[in-house]
């Protein structure tokens, strides 16, 4: 019998702003992935649906307020099943409503960027894949 992986499930958020700049998050020193730019947010908790966790996580990560009803599904990606530890799925949902500015309370930093800049952007593999499905012209 073939064994199945325990999935992480982590949800991620692309806040679009008028202008149509995307906001993007620079991982801390210290962290994994240290250094490289992603789209915002965080492990799905036991019990919590994936908007839910998604407006947690902005509110914690980023101070700001999302209403699930202004979250629209966007993309997916995932590790192989063979990673080491438990792989990664994660849930991409585009965003442009919310309350407050964003500002980075758990370290790193924000800024915010035209899809062809955030293609030339250093990113982790997840997020270069979903920013390919956001941004497939720029990312190609």
């Amino acid at each position: 019998m073939e064994n199945f992986p325990t999935w992480q499930l982590v949800v991620a958020g692309a806040l679009q702003r008028d202008d149509g700049r995307w906001l993007m998050h620079r991982r801390p020193l210290g962290k994994h992935h240290a250094g490289l730019w992603e789209f915002p947010g965080g492990k799905v908790e036991n019990g919590e649906n994936p908007p839910l966790s998604l407006a947690r996580e902005l509110k914690e990560e980023l101070g700001i307020v999302l209403d699930t009803a202004d979250m629209k599904r966007a993309a997916f990606a995932h590790e192989p099943a063979n990673s080491s530890g438990k792989p990664i799925v994660i849930l991409l949902y585009i965003v442009r409503a919310w309350e407050g500015s964003p500002i980075p309370h758990e370290g790193g930093e924000i800024d915010w960027f035209e899809p062809s800049e955030i293609a030339q952007l250093a990113k982790p593999p997840l997020d270069l894949d979903l920013a390919a499905q956001v941004f497939p012209t720029e990312c190609a």
